[in-house]
Formats: C-alpha cells, structure tokens, sequence
C-alpha cells in the first residue's frame, strides 16, 4: 500500500472551467465584428457604399457574434 501523495501533487478536480474564458469570448466577439465588418466594407467597394456597408456589417457581427458567444459558452 503506498503512502498518499502530497496536496500539490494531486490533479485539480474542481468542476470550474479555465480561467481564460473571458478573453476568449472577447476575442470571438471582436473578431466576428472585424470580419463581418471586412465584408461588409468588401461588398459596399463594389456597389459603391463601403462605409454605409462596412458599418452594417460591424453591428451585425456584434449580433452575430454575441450568438456565438452564447453558444460556445452557455455552459457557464
């Protein structure tokens, strides 16, 4: 029979999740909003309205976005 290990050896079985989770939603969020903005930007180049298109495109990533957020993360 051995002896039992150490309190610092032992494996964290604490049911919390990762301590970067927020940084990852943020970084979900700001990304979605950057691309959806590049999109939008993209497409406005061709009809002739980059910026009006460039910002529809930012505030639906931000919808978009905070969906995805939610989904990855609605186990919190």
């Amino acid at each position: 029979m051995s002896a039992p290990e150490p309190p610092s050896r032992r494996p964290d079985r604490s049911p919390r999740g990762p301590v970067n989770r927020g940084a990852v939603a943020g970084s979900v969020l700001v990304a979605t909003m950057l691309l959806c903005a590049g999109l939008g930007a993209g497409a406005g180049a061709l009809i002739g309205a980059p910026v009006l298109l460039g910002l529809l495109g930012l505030f639906a990533g931000l919808v978009v976005g905070f969906w995805l957020v939610y989904q990855r993360f609605k186990d919190l």
